[in-house]
């Protein structure tokens, strides 16, 4: 048996014992589906319709529209469902139970990658029968490419989920793995993701990958994994998009980190940085796995949205989600979509709220200017009842929250915007998130599903 499919097995028996947990299964179809030689999927980390709406906004208003009418690339897609993203133990998800129901069809705990219900998150020897079965092992299995592609560290929840598994997100190198835990079989999602057969990986997260007394590895098992996977796989390891680029497409896997921790957001960049952006990435990654005629799956994940979020910065949150439909938009340069069924959705949702009553065109990351009595508008700001002006976007909670007297809020896509119950960071919503969807395939998406559904249709899909 390979250890691929000792792998699968494993996740059969994980499967049988996660039946105890509601599941619903992918909707019956009026008609035959187009099957999918490639499946490509968007995760917008913490993109819900708020987060839409206020960034097609953002994106209008940034080539000097109103930014109303504007539509982000995705979101002229044909097929448009609702999802569910609660887990099996959270009113309000995280992002690796989210990422784990959409890789496997199966909803989990919060805090876990792959591992089925029943285990105890954070409980390794617990965790070792319920493994869960990835559609991206399925993928390997019936001869595909696998990408994974994050401008958060590739090691972090929703890139995890697509390869390994974890009874706790949090074990991202050997070094987070508590010692009375390391005995009962658990490895570290670094080590993982190196052992998985991908073509490509790129995104953030070196600090994860090598041993040092200045890095994230554990002194007492100082490894280079990079460095050894090269040496396994005779693959090309890069660390700027320049070599990202230069990278012969020689039929060798690509493995590229730009960062020690997390990609830079996209409102902080400078012209002469060496990261690439998530187009560049993506544009990448399809180029590369292109060339397998049996076909792909790749996972492209916006993972910087959701950071800009909970540091209660609305316009880090917009720009990466610009970001995610400029790279939404090259793929649909690169692709057939008789043949590729591209999904693009969120795994969550933030307390991130658009009121107010601005007037059109009014700048999304401003003040509220509203309309006079006869719907014009007066071009002054808006004042609440405590005599200060207001932003159109804010925060339920987060580290803007306001003590004591109200000041003028900040503006601009650097500001902190205010919110409402102090939190060190803010936190993600419950509600419904959409899944957009072209290409072979997309008419399975309607209605309003459960998230471990989005998986039944990728790989229904692709059979």
């Amino acid at each position: 048996m390979t250890p691929l499919r000792k792998t699968l097995a494993i996740a059969a028996t994980g499967l049988l014992a996660a039946c105890a947990t509601t599941q619903q299964s992918a909707p019956a179809l009026t008609e035959s589906p187009q099957r999918a030689r490639n499946v490509i999927l968007f995760i917008g980390d913490g993109m819900g319709v708020s987060t839409v709406t206020a960034a097609r906004i953002f994106d209008g208003q940034s080539r000097g529209a109103t930014g109303e009418e504007n539509l982000l690339s995705f979101e002229h897609f044909p097929n448009l469902a609702l999802v569910k993203t609660y887990n099996t133990n959270q009113q309000v998800p995280d992002s690796a139970g989210t990422a784990s129901a959409i890789n496997t069809g199966t909803k989990t705990r919060a805090g876990v990658i792959n591992i089925g219900p029943e285990a105890l998150r954070a409980d390794c020897a617990g965790s070792q029968s319920n493994h869960l079965s990835p559609l991206a092992y399925d993928m390997v299995e019936d001869g595909k490419s696998v990408g994974i592609v994050s401008t958060a560290r590739l090691t972090h929840a929703t890139p995890a989920a697509v390869y390994a598994f974890s009874p706790e997100r949090d074990w991202e190198n050997d070094s987070e793995i508590p010692k009375d835990q390391r005995a009962d079989g658990c490895m570290d999602i670094a080590a993982q993701l190196v052992e998985f057969p991908f073509t490509v990986a790129l995104g953030g997260g070196l600090a994860n990958f090598r041993g040092s007394a200045s890095e994230g590895r554990r002194a007492d098992a100082a490894a280079d994994l990079p460095a050894a996977w090269v040496s396994r796989t005779g693959g090309h390891f890069v660390t700027t998009r320049a070599a990202m680029q230069a990278a012969p497409l020689d039929g060798e896997p690509l493995f590229g980190i730009f960062s020690p921790s997390h990609l830079t957001y996209m409102a902080e960049r400078t012209a002469d940085s060496s990261e690439p952006t998530l187009t560049d990435m993506t544009r990448t990654a399809i180029a590369r796995l292109a060339g397998d005629d049996d076909g792909y799956f790749l996972m492209v994940e916006g993972g910087r949205i959701d950071h800009g979020h909970h540091d209660g910065r609305a316009g880090y949150a917009l720009s990466e989600t610009q970001e995610l439909s400029r790279a939404v938009a090259a793929a649909l340069e690169m692709v057939d979509l008789s043949d590729t069924l591209i999904l693009v959705t969120a795994d969550h949702s933030h307390v991130f709220t658009m009121a107010g009553y601005p007037t059109r065109g009014n700048p999304i990351l401003g003040l509220v200017q509203g309309n006079d009595d006869h719907g014009q508008p007066t071009g002054s700001p808006e004042l609440a009842d405590d005599g200060q002006p207001y932003t159109t976007v804010g925060y339920q909670n987060g580290p803007g929250a306001v003590t004591g007297e109200r000041g003028m809020p900040d503006t601009g896509v650097a500001a902190r915007q205010q919110s409402l119950v102090p939190f060190y960071s803010e936190t993600h919503g419950g509600e419904d998130v959409p899944l957009y969807a072209t290409g072979a395939g997309a008419e399975q998406v309607h209605g309003v599903i459960e998230q471990n559904v989005v998986h039944d249709i990728m790989r229904e899909a692709a059979r």
